[in-house]
């Protein structure tokens, strides 16, 4: 497979996002994907990336995200079929590229335990695991 084309989001990909955020399980009935997309497009929308295969699928995604202190990496996705092959690898590049090239000093991101193949593959990206605790309070449910 040759590599994918990096590129911003555009609001006509995001039929095709969603799918592969659904068939990477990563939506929850909380968090509606079409309101993510929304608010992602009001902050740093620049940092919303897809990887365009030469067929015009979208095959994964990342969503960045940056505060003027510490960057921050959601939705890293690649369509089940095409994982293995870099993909996710050349959109954290790009994104990285990005947020560093905004000031960015450090990347945060978080990952569930027990996800163990993600944790190893940002480990091979140069990723560690802090020692903290990361909490969180939720303003808006989506259901």
């Amino acid at each position: 497979m040759s590599q994918p084309h990096i590129r911003s989001f555009h609001l006509a990909d995001s039929e095709a996002v969603i799918a592969v955020w659904e068939a990477c399980q990563m939506t929850v009935p909380w968090n509606d994907p079409h309101k993510d997309i929304t608010r992602k497009m009001q902050v740093n929308p620049e940092l919303f990336l897809v990887a365009e295969g030469v067929n015009g699928r979208i095959l994964g995604t990342v969503m960045g995200g940056y505060e003027g202190h510490r960057g921050w990496i959601n939705y890293l996705a690649v369509s089940p079929d095409c994982q293995g092959q870099g993909i996710g690898r050349a959109l954290m590049a790009a994104v990285e590229t990005r947020l560093a090239a905004l000031g960015c000093a450090k990347i945060n991101l978080q990952v569930r335990s027990s996800n163990r193949a993600v944790i190893q593959f940002y480990g091979h990206l140069g990723y560690h695991i802090d020692d903290v605790i990361s909490l969180g309070k939720r303003f808006i449910r989506d259901e």
